[in-house]
């Protein structure tokens, strides 16, 4: 008897905390979507022009707002998804390998293990450009002027442990160069720079640069991408690994909840996204992002995640020695 009292008090707990979320969402209030890096970079572009899909598919009055809180590589992002009420109301982006790679080596305002992953949207490898009127012609141009002159060349990337950061830490190692690296607050600064004359090198992604895409002409020009195969929309650019520096990096990015959120919601959710980028009109909406587009449900994602992390580990000890000198 007393077996059956506590079930039934577990029950009616569980209805109280998840029940009222669950009956309204996502209908009671806008959805606000938490952005770690600024306006204008691959992941802001991508949230904005995937959610209007998103809101359409859990239907209803759905409504994503964006806010974007740039800053510490997406820490500030991450941390605030980790902190918001598990009602759905407040969820965000995130970028990996930063997501990840960032608590293998320092202490984060973050934990893994508090959020839940919803859905990887895209694969985005990382790809090395200049200005297009830049005096270097080729990756081993720059590897050159590095080894003559170490710290010689401007590297942006957008903060430590991103894809970009990251992408130069394993070209450094593999070329034997030390480049002379910038961090930025997102991809539409480090463009700016680049643009200015006040960067040499940037390590963007693919979707990034769209007017690379179909030939690499433009105001930037592409030096080499870092994926095992050349892109289709870059097919002229060669990969890093042709250019005898066998480094390959890749962006991902996707979506993460807090991870108390009632599980109903959480797989609503996912339906909606993975719909959302199935829909020929967001296809054809994002030329960028079509070449990139690479869904992912959350559980099988977070296992991606954990498995990446082993190869991750060396960087990261280095990393940390390094600040502890």
């Amino acid at each position: 008897m007393q077996g059956k009292v506590i079930a039934l008090v577990a029950a009616a707990l569980g209805c109280l905390a998840g029940g009222p979320a669950s009956a309204g969402w996502p209908e009671d209030k806008p959805i606000e979507v938490v952005i770690g890096f600024a306006p204008g970079g691959a992941t802001d572009v991508m949230a904005r022009k995937l959610l209007p899909f998103v809101e359409q598919k859990l239907g209803g009055k759905a409504k994503f707002v964006v806010l974007n809180k740039p800053g510490a590589g997406g820490e500030i992002a991450f941390a605030g998804i980790q902190r918001a009420a598990p009602d759905a109301y407040s969820i965000g982006v995130v970028n990996v390998p930063g997501y990840n790679f960032i608590p293998m080596t320092r202490k984060t305002q973050y934990s893994m293990d508090e959020i839940r992953l919803i859905a990887r949207v895209v694969d985005d490898p990382s790809v090395i450009v200049v200005p297009a009127d830049s005096k270097y012609a080729t990756l081993a141009d720059v590897l050159a002027a590095l080894r003559a002159k170490p710290g010689s060349v401007t590297f942006g990337h957008n903060g430590a442990g991103t894809n970009g950061h990251l992408a130069i830490r394993m070209m450094a190692g593999a070329a034997k160069v030390e480049p002379n690296e910038i961090s930025y607050r997102g991809t539409a600064v480090q463009r700016t720079d680049l643009l200015g004359g006040h960067l040499e090198v940037g390590m963007v992604s693919v979707s990034e640069v769209p007017e690379l895409h179909g030939g690499g002409k433009g105001t930037l020009r592409a030096l080499a991408i870092l994926s095992k195969q050349r892109a289709p929309v870059l097919s002229d650019v060669p990969t890093a690994e042709e250019l005898g520096v066998a480094v390959t990096m890749t962006a991902e990015r996707g979506f993460a909840v807090p991870k108390a959120i009632p599980d109903d919601i959480a797989k609503k959710l996912e339906a909606a996204i993975a719909e959302g980028l199935r829909d020929p009109e967001f296809i054809k909406a994002s030329p960028a992002d079509a070449a990139v587009l690479a869904f992912m449900p959350g559980a099988e994602w977070q296992k991606r995640l954990d498995d990446m992390n082993k190869a991750l580990q060396p960087f990261a000890d280095v990393m940390k020695a390094q600040e502890q000198k």
